[in-house]
């Protein structure tokens, strides 16, 4: 892992500081503190112009401190070597949280531009940290004296977090090796740039325009209805399909025109590999490479092994070995529901077989023709507002926090929305800002981020954070309100576990505030387990136009059939898991053939060609923009975690039961990476999790 602070705001955790930084005047806003209400980005006054010149002015204020922290004549201790470079670069934390979460949510031309600029210089900088040696000098002295440091549990853990973060950049390296480290180190930076870059053009360049209005036939109408207001803002006629996934996941699930269903679905498969300016091929084949050099040169034999070694996994023999357990059953349901489905085109379609873009449309047939029951009958009650108001009652329930809607705080974009979130004794946890809706300049997907995070201040007062919610959600259309699907109300639910995850932590450096990778879904994951909880939609899922509470008998439908399509779910996700963990434990990435590489990983493990990865290689951002390498595979590890930490909730008979809700705040929300994360489950759990409760949720038992 690189500097805290640089890589984390890449991947949307890095947050802005609050802690006591020296005046400066300017007009530059990122160069003082923060004059607006509970100290948020002062987003209406902060121009693009801004944002070099604060990088260039943070990276010199954080240099200069560190050059402080080197020449201080006093015995190096936790306090002066330790603390002092965790509170370093306060303005590069304010303008990194900003930038980067931007960047994400509503990038332009010019805000790419820059990311190309400081992408490098913020690279050199977190070598210039970490391959310091006199710096290291006092951090390895601070270390070897930790057992008779008289240090708490986390000062000790921020001072061993600290010496193996110089250790796994290169602090260890000869001189020779680390000037060729600082030079994969940006190559790799700019690779996962160059990557994400092309897959938001590859995503925003391709429309399926449609002018004849028996080509819409079996959509429902509002998605009709979005697809002729995205037509009117083209100026086109007619009605416009993209591929963003409120667009295109309902086509393929909907529309009877089969033709334009594999237009769109292999558009969509093909992003990043279309031979043309944007393509991905390259970029993943030297990515690759460049990976596997740097864990060469750190002394690691593939990129996995250098990435694992920090993750509640330590191998990738761990990893295969979970999902080679859950694949057997998944391809197993998988290939009984290709049979349902085929058995209704041979109906439909005789002489015709299944395809990959049949899938969604069939599922779809087959859930109507098994449970009698479909998406569109159920959206009517999950408009977006309602589902909101859902999650702050789980919330409620569980921990007594509670939200309230500020008008008066700036924001980066008019359709993002703000709350303040309170504890139960009324004191503050944090501000959560929330934006749901697709537009060019936002990537694909749904995230949690964070503009501050939470810490305390030299003054040993709490600093409350400022976390985000961004998703992908469906438009409001025609007269109708933003109406979400079953899967949308789950991911909202999903990035709301991870929001309060960053309001409740309790931790005082920022060295200590992240989680491994392949814990961080658990408090995201387990919060799904409530979307669909009978007495939780009897709360939040009302008829947008009546008012009409879900009827009793559309829970019971949705209760049979929440585990059919299950096959397809795990067995599209563990695809794309074997396929990123395959890229990172190769020993030699010498003249590599992505699409040929694709197909031997993907035929290796049996994967039917209807059911392609959930994500291929020319567009998986998880893994080949960063954040996800070698860790795709972490949602379904944590899932074995909140499986089975749900079942806490059920064996007290009480999915609100608050002893358990205490317990789960106190061991699992609050304490960040202080303690081992299985530690911490454990300490929650009083064991360690089994898959038993993973297998029967998907429906995967024999």
């Amino acid at each position: 892992m690189k500097n805290f602070l640089f890589v984390l705001c890449i991947a949307g955790y890095v947050v802005s500081s609050c802690s006591t930084q020296p005046k400066q005047t300017g007009m530059n806003p990122f160069l003082n503190e923060y004059d607006t209400p509970y100290s948020v980005p002062p987003f209406d006054k902060i121009k693009n112009t801004d944002y070099i010149p604060a990088f260039e002015a943070g990276i010199r204020q954080q240099l200069d401190e560190i050059d402080a922290i080197v020449k201080l004549k006093k015995k190096p201790d936790f306090e002066n070597v330790i603390v002092a470079l965790d509170r370093s670069g306060g303005i590069l934390r304010r303008v990194s949280s900003v930038f980067f979460g931007i960047n994400s949510a509503n990038t332009t031309d010019s805000l790419q531009a820059i990311d190309k600029e400081i992408t490098p210089k913020m690279t050199g900088h977190s070598d210039d940290i970490y391959l310091n040696m006199p710096l290291f000098a006092k951090v390895k002295d601070v270390y070897e004296q930790l057992e008779t440091s008289g240090l708490n549990d986390e000062q000790k853990k921020l001072a061993e977090e600290t010496y193996k973060r110089f250790m796994r950049s290169g602090a260890s390296l000869s001189a020779e090796d680390q000037a060729k480290l600082r030079v994969l180190n940006e190559e790799i930076s700019m690779l996962q740039l160059t990557f994400g870059q092309n897959l938001l053009a590859e995503t925003n360049g391709f429309r399926l325009h449609v002018t004849d209005q028996a080509q819409l036939k079996g959509l429902p109408q509002t998605q009709v209805e979005a697809a002729a207001t995205a037509a009117r803002k083209a100026s086109e006629e007619g009605w416009l399909f993209t591929l963003h996934n409120p667009s295109v996941m309902p086509f393929l699930q909907f529309a009877d025109e089969r033709l334009l269903r594999k237009e769109i679905f292999e558009a969509y498969l093909n992003r990043g590999n279309n031979n043309n300016d944007r393509d991905n091929k390259a970029v993943v084949a030297k990515l690759a490479a460049k990976r596997l050099e740097k864990a060469n040169l750190m002394g690691y034999v593939c990129y996995a092994d250098y990435v694992l070694e920090n993750r509640m996994a330590k191998t990738p023999q761990n990893v295969y070995a979970l999902l080679d357990r859950i694949w057997k059953p998944a391809i197993h349901k998988a290939k009984e529901e290709a049979a349902d489905m085929q058995s209704l085109i041979n109906k439909q379609l005789p002489g015709s077989g299944l395809e990959a873009w049949d899938w969604r449309y069939y599922n779809e047939k087959a859930l109507k023709s098994k449970f009698d029951l479909d998406e569109e009958m159920l959206r009517p009650y999950f408009r977006l507002e309602n589902v909101r108001d859902g999650i702050f009652y789980v919330c409620n329930q569980l921990y007594g926090i509670t939200f309230n809607e500020l008008t008066n705080l700036p924001k980066y974009h008019d359709e993002a929305v703000t709350f303040e979130c309170k504890d139960a004794d009324g004191t503050l946890l944090g501000i959560l800002y929330m934006d749901f809706f697709p537009r060019p300049g936002k990537r694909g997907g749904a995230w949690c981020g964070s503009y501050r995070t939470q810490t305390v201040d030299t003054q040993g007062k709490r600093v409350a954070p400022i976390t985000t919610i961004v998703c992908n959600f469906t438009r409001p259309s025609g007269d109708a309100p933003a109406l979400l699907s079953p899967d949308e109300t789950e991911t909202f639910f999903h990035e709301f576990g991870h929001a309060l995850h960053n309001l409740f932590k309790n931790v005082t450096y920022y060295g200590t505030s992240g989680v491994p990778r392949d814990f961080v879904e658990l408090p995201s994951q387990i919060m799904e387990h409530w979307a669909f909880e009978p007495e939780v939609l009897k709360v939040y899922a009302k008829h947008y136009q009546t008012g009409e509470a879900l009827p009793a008998a559309l829970v019971e439908k949705m209760e049979k059939s929440g585990k059919y399509g299950q096959g397809f779910a795990t067995t599209e996700y563990l695809a794309a898991s074997y396929l990123d963990m395959d890229y990172h434990i190769l020993t030699d990435a010498s003249h590599l053939d992505v699409p040929a590489f694709e197909k031997e990983s993907m035929d290796k493990i049996g994967l039917i060609r209807q059911i392609p990865p959930r994500y291929r290689s020319t567009y998986f951002n998880h893994t080949m923009g960063g954040g996800y390498t070698a860790g795709y595979y972490s949602y379904i590890w944590a899932e074995v975690l909140d499986a089975d930490a749900f079942e806490a909730f059920r064996e007290k008979g009480n999915i609100f039961d608050k002893a358990t809700a205490t317990s789960f705040r106190k061991n699992i929300l609050e304490p960040g990476g202080i303690y081992d994360a299985m530690e911490m489950y454990r300490n929650f759990r009083s064991s360690e999790p089994g898959i038993d409760a993973l297998l029967r949720n998907r429906g995967l038992t024999e």
